[in-house]
């Protein structure tokens, strides 16, 4: 028996990228895995990328899941309702809920490398209504069903931007805040047994990362930020981080983790987990990713290279040199 056999879950925005790799890790572990997305159909979002609830749903069954690909705006908060309505109503439960729709991605490509004041106020909600405010959307209706059974898990896509600047203003002050909610509803949902846990996926070569890696590739961008993008060094796929997920929602152990950010990297090495390729990358707080990182040269060597997490004391004397108290 698979390790999800008989388990529902939901993954929001899985029509590409992150998305449609968590609902495949899902899959292959026997998980019955609702997906939801704007395109049923394929289509393009710009750029040659496109992508659809029905290709999705045919790589989750040819993975070994069952698939129930459900047409869903989430900036409607009715038509949120709804999906777990549905839910409710042919399942009768549900085992886990993967917060991962996000609509900013287009708007922090157009917006790359440029102060926050060049761009418009609208960039706050590209950002962080199809994601932050969609993300709490949805855990308010997924908790109302499993605190009714007291088991469940959600996880949250966040991203070391929560922690460090990486893409600009609107997006790190909304990844740090789907961290903080995740950990205050942790603090709710701990009574009920039912987890809520902050995911970290590494750099993940998603279409849209990897369309930017080439176009800085082909620029004479030396932004350090950058530097990793461009590099493709220590890269991830979408399918690890579902893999991760997996071994999470059938973790015994998993409420012992509640209110806690988790590295994606960290866990496959806690799990055994491999990536699609076989190989496994290492946390981005590792001396490994940031030896090279910072001196490029040495990514050759990288195998030599001890792989030890900084300790989150020190790293966070560099990264977070403000709110201060």
């Amino acid at each position: 028996m698979k390790q999800s056999e008989g388990k529902v879950t939901l993954v929001t925005g899985a029509t590409r990228g992150i998305g449609k790799g968590i609902a495949i890790g899902l899959a292959e572990a026997g998980a019955t895995v609702y997906i939801t997305g704007r395109s049923l159909e394929e289509s393009q979002v710009g750029n040659g990328i496109s992508g659809s609830l029905k290709e999705t749903a045919t790589a989750v069954e040819s993975a070994g899941g069952i698939c129930i690909p459900v047409q869903v705006d989430h900036s409607d908060d009715e038509q949120v309702r709804l999906l777990f309505e549905r839910i409710q109503d042919e399942q009768g439960h549900l085992d886990l809920l993967v917060n991962n729709v996000y609509s900013g991605v287009q708007a922090l490509k157009d917006a790359y490398a440029k102060p926050f004041w060049d761009g418009e106020p609208k960039m706050w909600d590209a950002c962080n209504n199809v994601g932050l405010r969609s993300h709490y959307v949805a855990s308010v209706y997924a908790a109302r069903m499993m605190t009714q059974r007291q088991q469940g898990l959600i996880c949250t896509i966040s991203s070391w931007g929560g922690m460090s600047y990486i893409f600009g203003v609107p997006y790190g002050a909304g990844k740090a805040a789907c961290d903080r909610a995740s950990a205050d509803m942790a603090v709710e949902l701990k009574p009920y047994n039912v987890a809520s846990l902050s995911i970290w996926p590494g750099i993940v070569g998603t279409e849209h990362i990897s369309q930017l890696a080439t176009e800085m590739g082909e620029s004479d961008a030396t932004d350090q930020r950058s530097l990793s993008i461009k590099s493709r060094y220590n890269w991830e796929t979408p399918l690890l981080t579902g893999r991760v997920i997996a071994a999470l929602a059938a973790d015994p152990t998993v409420m012992k983790r509640t209110g806690r950010v988790q590295i994606v990297a960290e866990l496959a090495q806690h799990y055994g987990l491999v990536d699609s390729n076989g190989d496994r990358p290492v946390s981005l707080r590792s001396l490994r990713f940031l030896l090279p990182s910072a001196l490029p040269a040495l990514t050759r060597y990288a195998g030599l290279i001890p792989n030890i997490k900084v300790p989150w004391s020190l790293l966070l004397l560099k990264a977070l040199s403000s709110p201060q108290i």
